[in-house]
């Protein structure tokens, strides 16, 4: 086990009707005028932006409107929030939505007190040290990134999808009411599922000894969502369904599985390239990626790393090989995503062409110079070879 620091500041406000206390947390937060970040129109018609001007004003607190953001965000947005927050003195920034929401109110409070391009911190050219106060109320349980210190935004001009890490960025608060996610669509809550397993998996997958207490952490999260997702597609009002997957999706991303080990984030490259160039749902590119990059380990890097992902997480028998276990255990993996509605070949992406694979292959962000990952980097060629066994 490595040596860790870890620092949650985030204050989660979990349960029924706790959006309520919107403007009293905004109000702690010593705001006097917020720019509430919202996604299409969803937060308007269900009533909740305007609870949430109503909780804003009775606290005494003014607000602006900024609206439009779409799921894998861009840098278009971003600026024009930036522009707003300088042009009327903003002070705190409350993102009411999923995680393309949250990630572009984080960027908009990086760059609204920066006198520089804020794509700098995504090009990893600078690195954040100062922002707006952000605040969350989530609601749709995926990209974790309510309890996070990350932000992932598409370059308009290149269409490079790059993150932004920093502690600044994490939010003062976030509050998590399940009922808000009764109405998401099927396949978006199971696009979620896809994306908080994802975020697991790439703190589970470690060559790092000495972890067995948050490999069972992980497993026991794993174990908890699968269970509880088939209930949550089933009966979309399931109250304590919805609950497990809205916290087990932020226990998935405060990177409390991942204290003590060297994660990987290799899988979220491949799958940033995907979202990038074909505008995929990110938990829907990565039910593609994962089993494709899980399969390319199994034969080339530590087999019994994921026999036991299988026998742990699918109860996969034991008996046989290691590689035997271990592709019975992808297998079960790619059917339960497939189970939910979800993809498991590139050819099922809209607009998908082969001949794209050399170009995201070249424009995959690495982790060092010729190497992605952490687990068994992976050179471009082993890249391409992965990209082509999704087809």
């Amino acid at each position: 086990m490595t040596n860790f620091d870890y620092y949650s500041p985030t204050r989660f406000v979990f349960g029924k009707d706790t959006e309520a206390k919107t403007g009293e947390l905004v109000k702690k937060a010593g705001a006097r005028k917020t720019l509430i970040v919202f996604g299409s129109g969803s937060a308007e018609k269900s009533g909740l932006l305007q609870r949430m001007r109503t909780s804003l004003q009775d606290a005494g607190i003014r607000s602006i409107d900024f609206g439009g953001i779409r799921p894998n965000p861009k840098s278009g947005p971003v600026y024009k929030g930036i522009e707003i927050c300088k042009k009327e003195n903003i002070d705190f920034v409350l993102a009411v939505g999923g995680g393309s929401v949250i990630d572009s109110a984080k960027a908009i409070a990086m760059g609204a007190v920066d006198d520089g391009d804020f794509w700098d911190f995504h090009a990893h050219t600078r690195m954040p040290q100062k922002a707006l106060p952000i605040g969350v109320v989530l609601t749709i349980p995926a990209a974790g990134s309510e309890g996070s210190g990350n932000s992932v935004i598409t370059q308009d001009k290149t269409l490079l999808k790059r993150s932004a890490t920093g502690e600044c960025l994490r939010p003062r608060f976030s509050i998590l009411n399940p009922e808000l996610t009764y109405t998401l669509p099927n396949y978006q809550t199971a696009c979620g599922i896809a994306d908080m397993m994802s975020h697991i998996f790439e703190r589970y997958f470690t060559n790092e000894p000495g972890v067995d207490l948050t490999d069972r952490m992980c497993e026991g999260v794993l174990k908890t969502i699968i269970s509880a997702a088939p209930q949550a597609i089933a009966k979309p009002d399931n109250y304590e369904a919805r609950a497990t997957l809205m916290w087990a999706g932020t226990i998935a991303h405060i990177n409390l599985l991942g204290l003590g080990r060297i994660e990987d984030w290799s899988s979220h490259a491949f799958e940033h390239e995907l979202s990038a160039l074909y505008d995929v749902t990110h938990g829907a590119g990565l039910a593609i990626v994962f089993p494709a990059w899980l399969r390319y380990q199994l034969h080339h890097h530590n087999p019994q790393k994921i026999a036991q992902f299988a026998t742990r997480v699918f109860d996969i028998p034991t008996s046989g090989s290691a590689e035997n276990i271990g592709e019975k255990g992808i297998a079960a993996l790619s059917a339960f995503w497939t189970s939910l509605g979800l993809p498991f070949k590139l050819k099922q992406i809209k607009g998908f062409e082969e001949a794209d694979i050399p170009l995201m292959t070249q424009k995959i962000k690495m982790t060092r110079p010729n190497e992605l990952g952490n687990y068994n980097p992976l050179n471009y060629t082993d890249i391409e070879t992965v990209y082509r066994s999704m087809l």
